[in-house]
């Protein structure tokens, strides 16, 4: 199991200005919304942040006692209210056991968490968080919750679930700040929960964007002992231009790396390598999902060098905000060759009529054609499908995409099995 330290070891001048700027947020008690393209490291980074022992004296304050707390909702089973509620109380009690309030204080929290938990009571559990932080302050501690993948709630929030985060805030005279993290900013991911005049009012968008060449090297460096890598220099600049930046893809050209070892020889054939993976293309793919109609269409614009107009870009702003594009020497580029050649070779992916399965794509029907009948639960196809990137996290959409293709080609085969879905829990393959 990789741990999750590893970014503890960073020097503290990974990603300095992002530091900076979060630390400054998290100092004067703003709450920030942490925007990144899917991916690219914005995890890496709060990693960094919330376990190196010397940020909060160099990037927040020195005479102060700040409690960082995260609450991850890649943990969440059923992306519904009432779990993230219970999730984020479990994971504030989990973070006062490494601080110094009183053991009746402790035992205090301990009692609420189990009573609130027994009730099953929304508004109890609630509560109990308002009461929890208060207790937190009274100590002399300053928390700030982290909701880390806070868009896997993008379908189940609600103005409620909006409505008692701010409660809990302005009822605590600000002194909680949250910080949460996604692709989109909260009134782009859910715009009827979110009201953007709301959201302005509350929180600061922060956008990560792909990381620069020194902290690219610093998770390679970090990376590369792990997997006990020897490269040359010519392939490490070639990798480091590919990536550029782009964590996932980092990750996930040092897994091929590992496994081809000397078989890769030149940079030419590095690019051939990862640009023909079927991990970088589904990433890839993912990342062109995310983005809308109008992106997507000023995205392949700027692929083919055509001139936009200020009102295309203003449509598209998301594309420059999340570090898509960039701008050099008067001409707007695209942040990784990886995904541009991706994007050249998009439009013919779409229409080959390839029925076969890819390697991931048998690895998933032969797994659930082993367990036929039964249901498979995300955790398990992840385990068997991708079992070198289990560690670095695989996210929701990878897996309902694969599933998805491969439901699709077993109807072009005309083929007598059929993958049903069984919601909050997984899928499982019939006999028809």
């Amino acid at each position: 199991m990789i741990s999750p330290l590893i970014e503890s070891k960073y020097p503290i001048s990974f990603r300095e200005q992002d530091a900076k700027k979060l630390g400054f947020h998290i100092k004067n008690r703003h709450s920030v919304v942490l925007v990144g393209i899917k991916r690219i490291g914005i995890n890496n980074f709060l990693r960094f942040f919330l376990n190196h022992e010397k940020i909060i004296p160099t990037y927040v304050e020195k005479d102060k006692n700040h409690l960082l707390i995260p609450i991850d909702l890649f943990d969440l089973v059923e992306t519904e209210v009432y779990p993230f509620w219970v999730l984020t109380l479990k994971r504030i009690l989990d973070a006062i056991t490494k601080t110094n309030l009183p053991q009746k204080d402790k035992k205090y929290i301990e009692r609420l968490f189990m009573d609130s938990i027994q009730s099953k009571e929304l508004l109890l559990v609630v509560d109990s968080i308002r009461l929890t932080l208060d207790k937190i302050i009274q100590n002399s501690y300053l928390p700030t919750l982290f909701f880390i993948r806070f868009d896997r709630m993008k379908n189940s929030a609600t103005p409620e679930l909006y409505a008692n985060i701010r409660g809990i805030g302005e009822s605590l005279h600000n002194q909680t700040s949250f910080v949460f993290t996604s692709f989109r900013s909260l009134d782009e991911l859910s715009p009827a929960v979110f009201k953007k005049s709301s959201v302005a009012a509350f929180a600061h968008n922060m956008y990560l964007p792909p990381a620069e060449k020194t902290d690219t090297k610093i998770i390679f460096e970090e990376d590369k002992k792990r997997y006990n890598l020897e490269i040359s220099p010519d392939l490490e600049k070639a990798l480091f231009e590919l990536v550029d930046g782009y964590v996932r893809y980092l990750e996930l050209a040092l897994i091929i790396l590992s496994e081809k070892g000397s078989k890769i020889s030149s940079p030419d054939e590095l690019f051939e390598i990862l640009t023909q993976d079927e991990g970088i293309i589904l990433q890839s793919e993912e990342l062109w999902e995310t983005l809308n109609k109008d992106e997507q269409e000023v995205l392949v614009r700027i692929l083919n060098a055509e001139k936009l107009s200020e009102e295309e870009k203003d449509k598209a702003k998301y594309l420059w905000e999340a570090g898509f594009v960039f701008e050099d020497r008067n001409q707007t580029k695209i942040f990784s060759p990886l995904f541009e050649n991706f994007l050249k070779s998009h439009q013919n992916t779409q229409t080959n009529g390839i029925v076969d399965f890819t390697h991931k794509e048998n690895l998933l029907f032969e797994f659930l054609k082993t367990n036929i009948g039964q249901v498979c639960e995300r955790d398990s196809i992840i385990e068997s499908v991708w079992p070198e990137e289990e560690d670095l996290g695989v996210t929701d959409w990878a897996v309902d995409r694969l599933v998805s293709r491969v439901r699709n080609k077993l109807k072009k085969q005309k083929s007598h099995f059929e993958i049903q879905t069984i919601k909050t829990r997984g899928y499982k393959l019939t006999n028809s």
